[in-house]
């Protein structure tokens, strides 16, 4: 064993010099001593052919921290130990500074506000990232402050048998999705080695799947249409009713839409791919009817900023309720109509009259699962969609006259 030759009493009658100058211990260890009086601990050893140094701090002085004498030695004894077992101490201590900084943010209220950071930088819509954040203010209470490592399925099935027990059956099976999402992310981070939330698939009862309820009968269709007329309350829930039923967009992207977004002169509703639920950009055909219907709005809510602006602030849209409330007032039970109802109401119907089931998919901003055909309807369909748009708009003014319904087959014209 190499003599070791250092003491503290040697230490602490080393006085710095102009340059920086060694003391040498035995097996690598040496203090560095600096001009400005620093005591630095080193270390010099070889590691694939090459010398390297390694520190391992400064010298624990009479009331400085830092290591001892024999804590400098104990670390020198480490890193022998390493280099034995062909590991490079520098290495090493790179890894497990990592693994530290990684260790002090791994509680599942950082990993799970740090997973909602990167859905947000990837590009998902506001109305995603609040209910992201809204399930997991559920598990905050009982999972914020634990290691997400140490978490254990029987502690998320305790949370999501409490949410699924208020009879929120639909929010406790997305909340485990939402779960599992954060939990293969602590994985990809190396902060968590499994996901816990995987074995408790079908571990709730299932929701029972309630259709949003929809008219589909022409005739108590056109009695819709003329109750809408009737409608004396905003102009913009008003008018947002009847666009509803003319071009039967998703309810959302209507009561967002901005004024920017139409171009009434060229009778066109540029839907930006934030708002669309399939992250695609959508384009709808103006027919003549919902063109008059914005022009007059435009006297109310433009020339620019939201279309349906809410009563309390313009900066906010009508609320995701104000439409079906609208719709009771109206007399139509929730079981009877609802806002999202409209498309079911225009694809049922279309699909009666014999319009092409492809064009109808398009103007429901329906993707297709194949990217090239995908790609090649939405350069063929476009003529067609304005056809099949006016031709329905004209279809609802013969069912708000109360006309007799004939069938026919549109499939040639659409």
């Amino acid at each position: 064993m190499a003599k070791l030759k250092l003491t503290d009493a040697a230490i602490r009658a080393a006085k710095p010099r102009a340059r920086p100058y060694k003391l040498s211990d035995g097996r690598g260890l040496h203090l560095l001593i600096t001009p400005t009086g620093s005591r630095l601990w080193r270390m010099q050893y070889r590691f694939g052919g090459k010398q390297k140094l390694i520190a391992f701090g400064s010298y624990a002085g009479a009331g400085s921290e830092g290591l001892s004498l024999e804590q400098a030695r104990a670390k020198v004894s480490e890193a022998r130990a390493l280099l034995k077992n062909g590991i490079d101490p520098a290495t090493q201590k790179r890894l497990d500074k990592i693994a530290g900084k990684i260790a002090g943010a791994n509680t599942f209220g950082i990993v799970a506000d740090e997973y909602v950071a990167k859905i947000e930088a990837e590009g998902r819509a506001p109305v995603t990232l609040d209910k992201a954040r809204w399930l997991i203010d559920l598990a905050r209470p009982t999972l914020a402050e634990r290691p997400i490592a140490e978490i254990k399925p029987a502690e998320l099935l305790v949370i999501l048998q409490k949410v699924a027990g208020r009879g929120q059956l639909e929010t406790a099976r997305r909340m485990r999705s939402l779960l599992s999402r954060i939990f293969r992310f602590a994985v990809a981070t190396a902060r968590a080695e499994s996901d816990p939330a995987a074995p408790l698939v079908g571990a709730i009862a299932a929701p029972t799947v309630t259709h949003r309820a929809a008219i589909l009968d022409p005739k108590e269709f056109g009695g819709l249409l003329r109750a809408i007329d009737g409608y004396d309350g905003q102009p913009a829930t008003h008018a947002a009713l009847k666009l509803m039923a003319l071009l039967f967009p998703r309810p959302g992207e209507l009561r967002q839409a901005d004024w920017k977004e139409l171009d009434l002169d060229k009778a066109i509703w540029v839907i930006p791919a934030s708002r669309t639920k399939m992250r695609k950009e959508h384009r709808v055909p103006l027919p003549r009817q919902a063109a008059a219907i914005l022009r007059q709005l435009h006297e109310f809510t433009g020339p620019k900023g939201l279309v349906f602006p809410s009563v309390r602030t313009p900066r906010r849209p009508i609320s995701d309720g104000t439409l079906n409330a609208a719709l009771r007032r109206l007399g139509y039970a929730k079981e009877e109509a609802t806002a999202h109802g409209f498309r079911s109401s225009a694809s049922t119907m279309l699909n009666e009259l014999g319009f092409d089931p492809d064009v109808i998919e398009a103007a429901l901003a329906h993707v297709d699962g194949d990217a090239v055909r995908r790609a090649y309807n939405r350069a063929t369909y476009w003529d067609q969609r304005v056809e099949l748009m006016q031709r329905w708009a004209d279809h609802l003014d013969t069912l708000r006259e109360g006309a007799k319904v004939i069938r026919r087959d549109f499939g040639g014209a659409a």
